[in-house]
């Protein structure tokens, strides 16, 4: 977990993810679907929001990272990420949140495993994902 930049001031958890990556697009609509609270915005890694914010962090915006978290002022990535989303899903995907319990070196070697060759497995697109014209409030631009 780490610390967002000062100027990023957001109401709402911002997932940023990987806008050519077909299974992150996948997941994008897989959490839109699920999320009937409205809790989420969204952000593609490609996008100039991402680049204006993690500047001092390109690292975050490159391949394997497939998916950022931002909420509260605080940011967490690859596998705290997607069970912190998938935690506020409610319903049966929270119950995935006990999977935090284990050390996150572990965790997230598997996580890198699978991101490392999403492209390969998935595929990958050449523009980042447009979204159905009821999502467009959804996603930040």
């Amino acid at each position: 977990m780490a610390k967002t930049p000062a100027s990023f001031e957001q109401q709402k958890p911002v997932i940023f993810f990987d806008g050519v990556c077909n299974l992150c697009n996948k997941s994008v609509q897989f959490v839109i679907a699920r999320d009937k609270k409205d809790i989420f915005r969204f952000a593609a890694l490609q996008s100039p929001l991402a680049e204006k914010l993690f500047a001092n962090q390109p690292y975050l915006i490159q391949a394997p990272a497939s998916v950022l978290l931002v909420q509260n002022g605080k940011m967490y990535v690859e596998s705290t990420a997607a069970l912190k989303i998938a935690r506020q899903l409610g319903g049966i995907w929270s119950a995935l949140y006990w999977l935090i319990l284990i050390p996150p070196f572990l965790r997230d070697m598997l996580y890198r495993f699978i991101a490392n060759r999403r492209y390969k497995w998935f595929g990958k697109q050449d523009t980042c994902m447009v979204p159905k014209q009821e999502w467009k409030s959804k996603f930040i631009s």
